[in-house]
C-alpha cells in the first residue's frame, strides 16, 4: 500500500540512488549533474511546487514535483523518479494520480503539462495509459549533445 507525503531534506539523498545511469538523470533532471547529489536535488526542490514523496513499509519508493506554474492556467509535471525496486509496482500510476489531484486541487490549474523523451518509450506509454496527450515537439540535446525529441504532453484536469 503506497502513501505520499511532502518530501524533506533528509529524502533527497535516498531519492538520489534511484538514479543509476545518466539518461535516467536526463530523463528525470535534464539539467541535473551524474552522479546526482542530493544538494542538487534539494536546491532544485526549492524552485518548486509540491515536492512530494511515494513511499510503502519499505520507505521512499519515488519522487515527484511541478514546475512553471501560472496560476489558474497550468503546471509542469517534472522530477519524476521511482526506485528500481518499485517500478513496475504500481508506486509511479500512485504517485502520478496523487500528483493529477493536487495540481487540481491544491494549485486549480486545469491543465497539467509534462516533457517525455523520445529515447524513453516505457514512460511515453505510460503516460498515455494515464491520459497525457501529445501536443508539442521539440529537439533537445541530451547529455551527449545527441539530439533527441522532447515530446509535450497535457491532462486536461476535471475541477474541484
Amino acid at each position: 500500500m503506497y502513501t505520499c507525503r511532502p518530501a524533506q531534506s533528509e529524502d533527497y539523498q535516498t531519492i538520489c540512488t534511484f538514479v543509476e545511469t545518466e539518461d535516467e538523470l536526463y530523463f528525470m533532471f535534464p539539467s541535473g549533474k551524474f552522479p546526482l547529489q542530493a544538494g542538487q536535488l534539494e536546491q532544485n526542490a526549492k524552485n518548486r511546487w509540491c515536492p512530494t514523496i511515494v513511499e510503502d513499509e519499505s520507505g521512499i519508493a519515488g519522487y515527484a514535483n511541478f514546475y512553471g506554474y501560472e496560476e489558474g492556467k497550468q503546471c509542469h509535471l517534472g522530477n519524476v523518479i521511482v526506485a528500481p525496486a518499485h517500478r513496475g509496482q504500481g508506486a509511479a500510476a500512485f504517485l502520478i494520480r496523487t500528483m493529477i489531484t493536487k495540481a487540481s486541487a491544491e494549485l486549480n490549474v486545469p491543465r497539467l503539462l509534462l516533457v517525455c523523451h523520445s529515447t524513453n518509450p516505457r514512460a511515453l506509454l505510460f503516460y498515455d495509459k494515464l491520459g497525457f496527450k501529445p501536443f508539442a515537439l521539440s529537439k533537445k540535446l541530451n547529455f551527449r549533445g545527441e539530439a533527441i525529441v522532447g515530446i509535450s504532453m497535457e491532462k486536461l484536469l476535471e475541477q474541484p
